[in-house]
């Protein structure tokens, strides 16, 4: 235990020597809590049933357990990496020295690269795991919505970074206000689908607050890289947000979790809803208050080295943490019902053996990635065959999980 203790301190003095003396740690910080609460939220709050004919379907504690959903509220930040995301890219636009199409170009790409080997690497699984060791087209159905269900995120983050020029050009005008017609927007939407007039409204018209719903607190992130947000404003986002927020669910009828419940009818964040960007608000005023302090703690190597390790690592735990617990699931399935992995989650005791199991998942994730961290690279030894093949496989995969096969 003791060498154990000397390396990881080793580890974090290099770390630290090794960090420029101009790094931002509290955004970095920021970040890497937003990234680790997308695997906690999506491992607490996900379990399986099994079937009769041995194939795992998706549940949710919340279905029994309403009382919960004030978890979804602590573990629902991706406002928080948004408004990082902003921030970063402002700062990440104004030093780019070539055009801003290859600056553009850099990080879609760094984007693209880890979504397209997990989502080949699963489709090439697929015929393995089910003429090779028999698992059942439903659970394999289940594994695909899983894999594929954080890579929606990585799309959209993907659209509205593209609009990071304009996003400039906004928050140059108006400062931190340059959000607000975002918010409108979506308030807009939400009365219509949800007013007097719902019964008319065609449903596809909640797609419409897909961009606002998640581009407003990257504008928000914009504004304050780029110097227009003052503490005045944060405190206003923080009490602002809570303020609409406690309304929207009290007076107005807003489903109180963050995620979707199976059974229930409406859902807050697909598309998100004005209950999402209350959330962000209050989250990014939050955040903005607490930068120094933050940024104050993580001078500590030992805090700041697994901050390193996690920001390093984003897309790698984004696109492989619902595989770390696939790997512990399917073949648990073969066991029959198993505390806190296999069966439904509807008990205490399902609560409490999902804490147990998170360690599991977490080392299973760790070691996944040791191998598919390489997806983040540059693709410099790939050839043009090879990345077509690697497209193709990943679009058959998207058809399969998205159910159109």
């Amino acid at each position: 235990m003791s060498s154990l203790a000397t390396m990881a301190r080793r580890t974090a003095r290099t770390i630290e020597s090794g960090t420029p003396a101009h790094r931002d740690r509290a955004i970095d910080g920021l970040r890497a809590l937003a990234l680790l609460a997308v695997p906690t939220g999506h491992w607490l709050l996900g379990g399986f049933t099994l079937s009769s004919d041995g194939a795992l379907h998706n549940a949710s504690p919340l279905g029994t357990f309403a009382g919960l959903a004030p978890v979804s509220w602590v573990l629902q930040m991706l406002g928080i990496f948004f408004l990082v995301g902003g921030y970063a890219s402002v700062l990440s636009y104004r030093r780019r020295k070539g055009s801003t199409r290859a600056w553009l170009g850099g990080r879609l790409a760094r984007l693209g690269r880890p979504v397209l080997g997990v989502t080949a690497v699963w489709a090439a699984l697929l015929p393995v795991l089910h003429f090779g060791f028999d698992v059942p087209v439903d659970t394999l159905r289940t594994a695909s919505t899983l894999v594929i269900q954080p890579l929606w995120f990585v799309g959209v983050y993907t659209v509205v970074t593209a609009l990071t020029p304009l996003c400039v050009r906004a928050a140059r005008r108006l400062g931190v206000w340059a959000a607000a017609p975002l918010l409108g927007s979506v308030a807009v939407v939400d009365f219509l689908r949800y007013g007097p007039y719902a019964d008319a409204v065609p449903s596809w018209l909640s797609l419409l607050n897909i961009l606002p719903g998640w581009l407003f607190a990257y504008q928000l992130g914009v504004s304050w890289g780029d110097g227009r947000v003052t503490r005045r404003h944060a405190w206003g986002l923080l009490i602002g947000g809570a303020a609409l927020f406690a309304a929207l669910l009290l007076a107005f009828g807003y489903p109180a979790s963050m995620v979707g419940v199976p059974g229930e009818a409406r859902t807050n964040s697909h598309p998100p809803s004005l209950l999402v960007l209350a959330l962000a608000a209050g989250q990014s005023g939050a955040a903005i208050l607490l930068r120094d302090r933050l940024g104050r703690l993580l001078k500590r190597p030992a805090l700041w080295a697994p901050v390193v390790v996690v920001n390093l690592s984003a897309m790698t735990i984004l696109c492989w943490h619902q595989t770390a617990m696939l790997t512990a699931a399917v073949p648990a399935s073969y066991l029959g019902e198993v505390p806190g992995l296999v069966g439904a989650p509807d008990s205490v005791g399902w609560i409490l053996a999902r804490l147990a199991w998170m360690p599991v998942f977490a080392g299973l994730l760790v070691l996944i990635g040791r191998y598919a961290r390489g997806f983040e690279s540059p693709w410099a030894g790939t050839g043009p065959g090879r990345r077509t093949l690697a497209g193709l496989l990943a679009a058959g995969f998207a058809v399969f999980a998205l159910g159109l096969a």
